[in-house]
């Protein structure tokens, strides 16, 4: 009956659409651009011999990232999903060619686009290698076109510098510039302007939108709001008390009242914390090599908390169990703030005791730097000021060769030979397969 009363009744709390106060102030014009099947794009340019065949780029199905990473448009029509068994793949695709991830090539051409897009706007904000907004409000009458006009010409210009092609979204706000790079790939221009987004988008699924997962939809959906139209109908104060301070952010997008600034490309973003983890080859039964991912793992965090300037009073560690996949976490504060590597290591592999015991094996492993503050402004310990100082130099030194020479040109010697840390990589915290 409850199924029915939802289907057959317009809930109390939705009102009409045209009671609808939206914002008329003068409108922004905010670009998401979308690079198309990124990582596979960039492996088909460097394998030509494979144009005209499904691709996909996969992990080595001998260890435990033999899954689908990302797939070019020929293996996703073939019904070719990210985040698949390799052999799953195969069975839906029998002629498709894997081939291995290649992680410095995508950070070069992401910073190649990157470029181009700050050619014509100063407001560029990242969300992840792949996609970005652009603000180019001010930028219209410099280049004398409209938006679409503008994007167009961002996108020929991509292909024609890196044979690469890019969606682009066309809107008033970041979300729904957002879903509209996502509604028609690849190589497209999608212009939702606010007198017809609702007419385009408005039958579609809250889930659509960037900020609402699957279990915020279904709880939506049993609030008898179905979709965009629904929930930009729904009553504010409702929404509030079923979904807290996330209501008004939720209901601000699909309204299109939604208001946040693109950040400036070259501004100093300071994060709250830092975090790397990784899903090991196999499973880690010892404490030896669970101290071997924690040391990798916190080298990658202390080298970018040196690199914002900052340094941590917390230690975070969390893990998922191998056989239960549950995961732990457990947090401590420290004496002073740190930047060094065995620092944060060793109050990292201090926590394990409180959440898990071995022989359990673990699966994966996260350590995190929370309470970040100033590095310049950092308080150093009464007697072991002059060994952290000491250390944080080293670990500078470190960086700047790294930085020459490639993230594995300098490792701990505790390390080498070890096969459980060796597919990790200074940009794993911008990709998805290692979120």
């Amino acid at each position: 009956m409850q199924k029915l009363f939802f289907y057959n009744y317009i809930p109390r709390h939705i009102v009409l659409q045209q009671e609808i106060v939206y914002n008329t102030r003068m409108d922004r014009t905010i670009l998401h651009c979308d690079l198309n099947n990124f990582y596979a794009s960039v492996e088909q340019k460097a394998h030509p011999e494979y144009d005209g065949m499904p691709l996909a780029v996969c992990g080595d199905p001998e260890v435990r990232h033999g899954i689908v990473l990302a797939k070019n448009m020929l293996a996703k029509q073939a019904g070719v999903t990210t985040g698949e068994a390799v052999w799953i793949s195969k069975k839906k695709c029998p002629g498709i060619v894997f081939v291995p991830p290649h992680y410095d090539e995508y950070v070069k051409y992401s910073k190649q686009v990157f470029g181009i897009y700050t050619e014509f706007t100063d407001r560029v904000e990242s969300f992840g290698l792949d996609e970005c907004w652009l603000d180019v409000t001010g930028s219209l009458k410099l280049f004398g076109c409209d938006g679409k006009g503008l994007a167009d010409r961002i996108r020929e210009t991509v292909k024609e510098r890196t044979g690469l092609t890019i969606s682009v979204g066309v809107s008033f706000t970041k979300v729904l510039a957002k879903l509209g790079s996502d509604l028609k790939k690849p190589d497209a221009t999608v212009v939702l302007d606010r007198a017809h987004y609702m007419d385009i988008i408005g039958g579609m699924a809250p889930s659509e939108l960037i900020m609402i997962g699957k279990s915020t939809a279904h709880r939506l959906e049993l609030l008898g709001i179905r979709t965009i139209r629904d929930l930009a109908a729904a009553d504010r104060g409702m929404l509030r008390e079923h979904f807290g301070v996330v209501a008004d952010k939720m209901s601000d997008a699909a309204r299109g009242t939604e208001n946040e600034e693109v950040r400036l490309y070259y501004d100093k973003r300071t994060p709250k914390s830092v975090s790397h983890g990784t899903t090991t080859p196999r499973d880690i039964t010892s404490e030896e090599d669970f101290k071997i991912v924690v040391y990798a793992l916190a080298e990658l965090v202390a080298m970018r908390l040196r690199r914002y300037g900052l340094s941590a009073e917390g230690i975070g560690l969390s893990v998922r169990e191998a056989t239960t996949l549950h995961h732990k976490s457990a947090q401590c504060t420290l004496p002073s703030a740190t930047c060094a590597a065995s620092e944060i290591a060793e109050r990292a592999i201090a926590l394990l005791p409180k959440i898990h015991a071995f022989p359990q094996p673990l699966r994966a492993v996260t350590v995190a730097a929370t309470r970040l503050t100033d590095g310049s402004m950092t308080q150093l310990s009464l007697f072991d000021g002059e060994n952290d100082e000491k250390e944080t130099n080293l670990g500078k030194s470190i960086d700047r060769i790294r930085g020459k020479y490639g993230y594995k040109a300098v490792k701990r010697g505790l390390m080498l030979g070890n096969d459980l840390a060796g597919n990790l990589h200074e940009d794993d915290g911008f990709l998805p397969f290692k979120r």
